[in-house]
């Protein structure tokens, strides 16, 4: 079965682009906490609605660096966390990711946790050093619809001009690609030299 995830990312409307379906699907089973970094108010509250939808808990931060990673990790000991790619095209995406990376070693060795990290995919599934590679592709097709109508959620933000139709793009490409109708992609990354032992998150 699923296990507990702690998703960092840099923007409230982040988990539900690259992970959303995969987020909603580990929620039915175990439990998922999305930690993203506070903006105004309006894109707080929208935030928060869209956790609702994809049934997860929201961890809205003033400062996302090393020192809040690790207290994460330490309160809620997942099994997997998942972060933006370290070479994504957008700076506050590396930022997260950077933050990630320095906060998980001490972490990790105190507690267990996680087993697994993995990185998501960015815009278009293209990084600064080229496409995307995922060697996990989750189906989301059965949590699709409601992925997207989480990300509809984020009123403020380019959604139908921009953001939904990529993520219904990229959805389709990664599905496509295992023989399903949507998929989000996710590459492994080690901790202290270890790589996840399952094709799964």
């Amino acid at each position: 079965m699923p296990g507990s995830v702690l998703a960092v990312m840099a923007h409230p409307d982040d988990l539900e682009l690259w992970a959303g379906g995969t987020l909603a699907l580990h929620a039915q089973h175990a439990s998922v906490v999305g930690a993203v970094q506070s903006h105004d108010p309006t894109r707080n509250a929208e935030a928060q609605a869209s956790a609702k939808i994809l049934g997860i808990d929201i961890a809205l931060h003033s400062r996302l660096d090393a020192a809040t990673v690790g207290t994460l990790i330490r309160r809620h000991r997942p099994d997997v966390l998942i972060t933006h790619p370290t070479d994504d095209v957008h700076p506050d995406h590396r930022a997260t990711a950077q933050a990630v990376l320095a906060g998980l070693p001490a972490a990790h060795i105190a507690t267990g946790a996680p087993r697994k990290l993995y990185t998501c995919d960015t815009y278009n599934s293209l990084t600064l050093n080229g496409p995307v590679t995922a060697s996990v592709i989750i189906d989301i097709s059965a949590t699709y619809e409601r992925k997207m109508r989480a990300l509809a959620e984020h009123h403020s933000q380019p959604i139908s001009e921009h953001f939904g139709p990529m993520a219904e793009n990229l959805s389709a490409l990664w599905g496509a690609r295992i023989g399903t109708a949507r998929a989000e992609a996710f590459r492994p990354l080690p901790i202290l030299g270890r790589l996840p032992a399952a094709a799964h998150l």
